[in-house]
């Protein structure tokens, strides 16, 4: 037998009040269903009165009506979710009342408050959160793919592990393992024939966690996930798995990494959300970017640049995640190439995922900053076919390949390169801040940490 679920009904005026009772006594029949309450949420055609009391007696149950006919009452839909401990909130509204957008902030207002959002042929569900971390804990996600995660990953846990606090990092990514993988980035030396060699035996070897090792010589734990919903849950991921081996190995804090816009599964303390600026700004004011800026008690803002956006759409993104989550902290940031080996004096074939409108930033930075010349680029990282065009082009006339550790990194650029007798260079992505001085990244950075092991420490 099904446990009772507590249903909190939104409705409309655009409907007559009989036709709206009969579906809500149709959902009350069921047999593990309640009707708590409902809300109307706008619409006036069909309503002759405004009373609650009067529409609480015909429908048998609570009515709350918005302060404004014409707007939806978030704010009431949220404080009824609360007040009536509701296990679902059902939409029988319609247009004109509700259209794609104000029913994508219905659902990110619901899901925020993990409660699932339906109607008659839609379901939204919160993420799935497992509760199995023993440890003190954060959680890295973001709005999209290719917006600089694991390098604010990597960062965040070389600030962490500097602070001796002794963290570790457990990232899924689409090329994970079959099983939870340890890599003790803080004991082996990882060398370009050392990730070869992995690639050789199958192993994805520019996965994340091999990134997050090399970039921040730490342990960190490998899984892998399938599939990206809407909200931000996976279809299959070892992932629990992996926060199980966390409570196990000799680490004292868990940092535990998304993969594009998917959200680690897993309860965690506090929340770092990246916003990339240069994606749609639909893709951050509409659908589930508000509901991934709910989440946040840090924000870090990536790509605020030309030409991948403009200084206008950067103010217009910190002001609507101000509005949307003012007790988070918001910080803009760019990422710059850092090389983890010497390539003064070297002709360079720099490799990344960065796309070519930022190339000049980016080559400008190496020379200026490594005295080194950069003969040829490729943006092409995760594009084989493409990067192997590049690399045959310019590998003749360089002496190192630099390349940031994704995508076709290891068995495409790092292969290619050894096999031409070149050197080759793995290159971090360093986040660096663009309003406010150079320290307040890490500061907000250890803050965080300091403020989840409380949270951890007081339940």
């Amino acid at each position: 037998m099904k446990a009772m679920k507590r249903m909190l009904c939104l409705v409309d005026g655009e409907h007559y009040l009989p036709v709206t009772k009969s579906a809500i006594d149709t959902l009350d029949n069921i047999e593990h269903i309640e009707i708590v309450a409902v809300v109307f949420i706008g619409g006036t055609e069909k309503l002759r009165e405004f009373s609650e009391e009067s529409f609480a007696q015909k429908l048998g149950r609570p009515v709350h009506f918005g302060p404004h006919s014409h707007k939806i009452p978030y704010d009431l839909i949220g404080k009824a979710v609360e007040k009536y401990d509701v296990n679902i909130v059902m939409d029988l509204s319609d247009e004109p009342v509700v259209d794609y957008s104000k029913r994508f902030k219905i659902a990110s207002l619901v899901l925020g408050m993990g409660v699932p959002y339906e109607g008659p042929d839609f379901k939204f569900y919160p993420v799935s959160e497992y509760d199995v971390l023993t440890k003190p804990s954060i959680k890295i996600l973001g709005t999209g793919k290719r917006i600089g995660k694991t390098a604010v990953s990597a960062y965040a846990a070389r600030l962490i592990h500097e602070k001796k606090f002794n963290p570790c990092v457990v990232a899924m990514g689409r090329g994970g393992p079959e099983d939870p993988e340890i890599v003790r980035g803080d004991l082996i030396d990882i060398t370009p024939e050392y990730l070869m060699e992995q690639s050789e035996k199958g192993v994805h070897a520019a996965s994340d966690h091999w990134e997050d090792a090399l970039m921040s010589r730490i342990l960190t734990i490998g899984c892998r996930r399938c599939g990206g919903g809407m909200v931000g849950d996976v279809f299959i991921t070892n992932m629990k798995q992996g926060a199980k081996l966390a409570n196990e190995v000799d680490a004292d804090f868990v940092i535990m990494e998304g993969s594009g816009a998917a959200i680690p599964p897993i309860k965690t303390n506090k929340h770092i959300v990246l916003v990339g600026v240069n994606q749609p700004i639909i893709n951050i004011e509409r659908f589930f970017g508000p509901y991934r800026i709910n989440l946040a008690d840090l924000i870090i803002l990536t790509m605020c640049e030309e030409p991948m956006a403009s200084q206008k759409k950067v103010k217009r993104v910190e002001k609507f995640i101000k509005e949307q989550n003012p007790e988070a902290v918001v910080i803009p940031t760019v990422f710059r190439p850092k090389p983890l080996g010497d390539i003064k004096n070297k002709k360079i074939l720099f490799a990344t995922t960065a796309p070519d409108s930022i190339k000049d930033v980016l080559v400008n930075h190496l020379e200026e900053n490594y005295n080194c010349k950069v003969v040829g680029t490729t943006p092409h990282l995760s594009n084989r076919p493409l990067l192997q065009k590049d690399i045959e082009k310019y590998i003749d006339e360089v002496d190192i390949m630099l390349t940031e550790l994704k995508a076709a990194a290891v068995d495409v650029a790092t292969k290619d390169a050894l096999d031409a007798g070149l050197g080759v260079v793995y290159c971090d992505n360093i986040p660096i801040v663009t309003e406010g001085g150079p320290d307040i990244l890490p500061d907000a950075i250890i803050k965080l940490v300091e403020d989840a092991i409380s949270d951890f420490n007081s339940k």
